[in-house]
C-alpha cells in the first residue's frame, strides 16, 4: 500500500511539475526577480539615508556641544580675569563634561560614518549587480521572444506544407475524375455518332427534312461516283475498240458481249 501511494505521489508531483513547467513563462520569472532585486536596493538606500540622518543629527549635537564648550571656556576666561576663581573652576568644570560628551559623539559620529560608507558602496554595487541583470534580463527575453516567434512560424509553415500536400491530393483526384469524365463523354459521343447509341435526349437527334436531306445528299455522291466509275469504264472501251475492229474481216462480236456493254 506504501509503495502504492508513494507512486500516486510520484506522478502527482510529475504532473504537477509538468504543468507549471508550461504554465511557466521566463519573461514574468525575470521581471519578477527583476523586481525583487530592485526592493532590496530600495531597502540598502532606505538604509544609507537612515544612517546617514542619524550622522547628520550626530553633527548637528557635536555642533551644539562644540559650541557650548566654547561659551564655558569663554566664561572661564572672563571670571579668571575678574578675579572669580571659583566662577571659573566651575565653567571649566561644566566645559570638561561636556567635552566627554563631544568625546562620545565624535566616536559614534565616526561610527556612523563608517557604516553610512559601507552601505553606500554596498548600494553602489548592487545597483552595479540590478543593472547587469536588467540588461541580461531583456537579452533573454528578447532571445526567447525571438525563439517562441521562430517555433511559430515554423510549426504554421509545418502546417501549410501538410495543407498543401492536402491540396495537392485533392487537386490530383480532381484531375483524375476529369479526365476519367472526359474519356467518359468522348466515348459517348463516338457511340452516339456511329449509332451504337440512340440519343433519347434530342439534342442531338435531327428533324425529318434534314435527314431527308442527308440522304439525298448521300445518294447523289453515290450516283457521282458511278457515273464516274462509268466514264473511267467507257474511255477504256473506246481506246481498246479499234483493237476489236481490226480483227479478222467479218467477225462480229457474241450477243453476249453486245449486250453487256449495252447494258453498262
Amino acid at each position: 500500500m506504501s509503495g502504492v501511494m508513494k507512486r500516486m505521489g510520484m506522478l502527482f508531483r510529475a504532473k504537477a511539475n509538468k504543468a507549471l513547467d508550461r504554465a511557466e513563462d521566463p519573461r514574468e520569472t525575470l521581471d519578477y526577480s527583476y523586481q525583487k532585486q530592485l526592493e532590496l536596493l530600495q531597502k540598502v538606500r532606505r538604509g544609507v539615508a537612515d544612517v546617514a540622518t542619524s550622522r547628520k543629527r550626530l553633527e548637528l549635537q557635536l555642533n551644539q556641544l562644540q559650541g557650548q564648550s566654547a561659551k564655558l571656556e569663554d566664561q572661564g576666561r572672563k571670571a579668571l580675569a575678574l578675579g572669580r576663581e571659583d566662577l571659573a573652576r566651575e565653567a571649566l568644570a561644566r566645559r570638561s563634561s561636556l567635552q566627554q560628551q563631544v568625546s562620545d559623539l565624535e566616536v559614534q559620529h565616526q561610527t556612523l560614518q563608517g557604516e553610512e560608507e559601507k552601505l553606500t558602496l554596498a548600494a553602489q554595487r548592487l545597483q552595479a549587480k540590478v543593472d547587469a541583470f536588467r540588461t541580461k534580463k531583456e537579452t533573454i527575453k528578447a532571445t526567447y521572444t525571438a525563439a517562441q516567434a521562430q517555433t511559430r512560424i515554423a510549426e504554421s509553415f509545418s502546417g501549410i506544407s501538410e495543407e498543401m500536400s492536402d491540396v495537392g491530393l485533392a487537386i490530383q483526384r480532381a484531375e483524375d475524375k476529369t479526365a476519367q469524365l472526359q474519356a467518359r463523354a468522348g466515348a459517348i459521343d463516338e457511340l452516339l455518332a456511329s449509332g451504337a447509341l440512340d440519343d433519347r435526349s434530342g439534342l442531338g437527334s435531327k428533324d425529318d427534312i434534314q435527314a431527308e436531306l442527308d440522304r439525298l445528299s448521300g445518294g447523289t455522291d453515290v450516283e457521282l461516283e458511278l457515273q464516274r466509275m462509268k466514264a473511267e469504264l467507257a474511255g477504256g472501251t473506246s481506246a481498246q475498240q479499234p483493237a476489236i475492229e481490226g480483227g479478222a474481216p467479218g467477225t462480229a462480236q457474241p450477243p453476249q458481249a453486245q449486250h453487256r456493254f449495252d447494258k453498262q
